[in-house]
């Protein structure tokens, strides 16, 4: 297998064809409505054009995102991507609309392949069911607003030790064993938060408001409704979301409420604080696996190679290509992600790095969505690479666990390695829980559009305290505690996508459990996974992937059982 893809040649669109305005792209878009599909060989070629249009246009809206996430400070970006989501993206839909008709009007759609051609058309039958006219211009505004989130983010910094860093720079220091230094970093931290509290409210206000009357237009009684079908989820209902909470406040919370005591034991003290739970025991430096985003680059190239030399490749064409902006600097978006870039092939990824472990996480995280957009790049369809988040962030979180063995490159000792091992397990537990508050919170706040700031500050603090260990005491930061889901950028930016990464955390468990017992067929089993795109349903892939689509209590139990031995094994290493 070779990682140096190219896009395919255009034969629809001019090879120097740019996208600059609506004018340059409608007569495509108008072709597609008018043409004749009065043969199966007509319809193939239909959807070839179709494919190749939408991979354009799909890769010149992502380059706007990239640049303006890269360079928040910079008007033109943000202009650019607002004159994208204003003046193109609206004027599109109806088109697609009407191309998506044609296609389910279209006798010869039944010749084509079912077997990987069903869930592209149940997509398109879906997106038609859901489309409203009205719509259009709230999706603009919506879009618009959403991306306000990063640009306020993105100017939050702090002095520390008369040196200005950015957030994710500061939280660095949380590692720290100093306990005062980390007391006041946490302090400076909740201080430049809280400045935008009222600013983040407003804007949460103005997004609930609009999404839910996107939801009312489209005959839906809430946006949860509206968003679980728009998200296709055809797989698994809200009910389903509720027995996931349940479950894992069962199951997980116990064994988090386990290594949180380990971690106060450690530390030496009465009691943890929220500026604790991540630090190290006095005399123990944090662990720094790498110096800046090149480094780190270099890095997880070696550790990717070591699992698989093609996963290796990936990551080197896109370093030649220069498409990863790695470290944290003012005036960049907070986060990280991974963007594919469906014409060429080669995505970007986009991260936060200031040297510590959480990095090495993103970065393996963010790595293996890249090697699931190669994998995927030479399917038939531009549509067949839109795979769902569930399979998408089983890419990533399984390619975290798989690479775990090879982490070595990164740290001079053992015990560093088993230190970061033990972290990235700890991480596994953490982020189980938090994602079940998320979660929840989302199916209340789109449930109860109406409610005040006030409601919606107290039924967050309600459902913190349900998944809650008892181990962290908030008591000296009530007003960050109330305002602590601010920082969760998938609220602002992208609703309800969350339940994804616990429903693929379970199954990059179980990923990691197969690859425990057979390593190469439990890779091969990824990349045959990987390579289907959306050509099979969720449940399909996960059995492609050798594993079941489920995160029932049942399951939950056994696999945070399996965790659990695996980090007994390594406390006695």
């Amino acid at each position: 297998m070779n990682a140096n893809i190219k896009a395919k040649p255009r034969t629809f669109l001019a090879q120097d064809f740019v996208l600059t305005d609506w004018t340059s792209i409608e007569p495509f878009f108008i072709d597609l409505e008018n043409r004749k599909l009065d043969s199966q060989t007509a319809l193939e070629q239909w959807l070839a054009d179709l494919s190749e249009l939408e991979a354009v246009i799909g890769e010149d809206a992502c380059w706007r995102q990239i640049k303006m996430t890269c360079d928040t400070t910079n008007p033109a970006l943000e202009e650019a991507f607002t004159f994208f989501v204003t003046e193109i993206e609206p004027k599109i839909k109806p088109y697609a609309v009407a191309i998506n008709k044609k296609l389910l009007d279209c006798p010869f759609k039944e010749n084509l392949d079912q077997k990987i051609y069903f869930p592209y058309l149940r997509s398109v039958a879906n997106s038609v069911t859901l489309f409203r006219d009205e719509n259009i211009a709230l999706q603009s505004e919506i879009a618009i607003l959403a991306q306000q989130y990063g640009s306020i983010s993105g100017a939050m910094s702090v002095e520390i030790e008369g040196e200005e860093k950015t957030l994710q720079q500061a939280a660095k220091l949380l590692h720290d064993s100093d306990r005062d230094l980390r007391k006041n970093v946490f302090g400076k931290i909740t201080e430049r938060r809280l400045a935008d509290k009222n600013t983040l409210n407003e804007l949460f206000d103005k997004l609930l408001a609009l999404r839910h009357k996107v939801a009312l237009n489209a005959g839906f009684d809430n946006y949860r409704d509206y968003k679980f079908q728009e998200l296709g989820r055809f797989d698994y209902t809200a009910e389903d979301c509720f027995a996931f909470h349940e479950a894992v406040k069962e199951h997980i919370v116990p064994l988090q409420k386990e290594l949180l005591e380990h971690r106060r034991k450690e530390l030496g003290i009465e009691q943890l604080k929220p500026y604790d739970t991540e630090a190290e025991p006095i005399g123990r430096k944090a662990l720094q696996p790498f110096a800046n985003g090149e480094e780190m680059l270099q890095k997880s190239i070696a550790v990717f190679s070591k699992l698989r030399p093609y996963f290796g490749e990936c990551l080197s064409v896109m370093q030649t290509m220069g498409r990863m902006d790695l470290d944290s600097r003012m005036g960049k978006a907070p986060g990280g992600y991974n963007c594919p870039l469906p014409e060429t092939g080669v995505p970007f990824i986009f991260m936060n790095a200031a040297g510590t472990v959480n990095d090495l996480i993103t970065m393996m995280h963010e790595g293996g969505h890249a090697v699931h957009s190669f994998l995927s790049h030479d399917l038939p369809l531009s549509a067949m690479k839109e795979y769902p988040m569930e399979i998408a962030e089983l890419a990533s979180m399984s390619m975290e666990l798989f690479t775990l063995e090879y982490w070595q490159d990164f740290f001079e000792t053992k015990e560093e390695f088993i230190r970061a091992q033990w972290e990235e397990m700890e991480r596994v537990i953490d982020v189980l829980p938090w994602i079940a508050i998320i979660d929840k919170f989302q199916h209340w706040l789109y449930t109860n559009p109406g409610h005040s700031v006030a409601e919606r500050e107290a039924t967050w603090l309600s459902i913190v305290a349900e998944f809650s260990t008892g181990n962290v005491d908030w008591s000296d930061y009530p007003e960050y505690q109330r305002n602590y889901w601010q920082k969760q950028l998938h609220l602002f930016e992208v609703p309800f996508y969350y339940i994804e990464y616990g429903i693929a955390q379970l199954g990059a468990i179980a990923m990691w459990r197969q690859y425990k017992q057979n390593k190469e067929q439990a890779l091969d089993n990824y990349q045959a996974a990987m390579s289907a795109g959306y050509t099979q349903t969720l449940k399909e892939l996960y059995q492609t992937a050798g594993i079941r689509f489920d995160f029932s209590p049942a399951y939950i139990q056994e696999l945070s059982s399996f965790v659990h031995n695996e980090m007994q094994a390594l406390k006695n290493q």
